[in-house]
């Protein structure tokens, strides 16, 4: 929700928000307003009311270094809002890979669920 402000704050008029949560995705469409978490919930769907085009589309994590990064980061940072007015050389360089649209591969196991580079290995039947 912050990241929403910050950004219609700063004047951006056409913004694609990608998330690696489908849930998050589920939950800011039109739904039954029960929820635990429904006023933020409500808050972020007031921010994309707005005037201003913003599309929230699902990305696997792993195809998403910036985020991946900025998310691990988050770990040793004081608890809170943090912006980056200007990036590191590392988030620049996962910058860089997000602009042109480096990928990592994705196994998927027999459950269809997916593992960045580490294959599942197959296991024998017991009998």
């Amino acid at each position: 929700m912050h990241g929403l402000r910050i950004t219609c704050e700063a004047g951006f008029h056409h913004v694609v928000v990608q998330t690696d949560s489908t849930t998050g995705i589920d939950l800011i469409r039109p739904a039954p307003e029960r929820h635990p978490h429904s006023t933020l919930v409500s808050e972020i769907r007031r921010w994309l009311g707005k005037d201003w085009e913003v599309q929230v589309v699902h990305v696997f994590r792993d195809g998403n270094f910036v985020a991946d990064y900025l998310a691990s980061l988050g770990h040793s940072l004081p608890r809170g809002v943090h912006r980056f007015v200007n990036p590191s050389a590392t988030l620049r360089y996962w910058l860089y890979f997000d602009a042109i649209g480096v990928q990592t591969p994705r196994f998927i196991n027999e459950q269809g669920l997916g593992c960045p580079l580490h294959p599942v290995p197959h296991q024998k039947k017991k009998d």
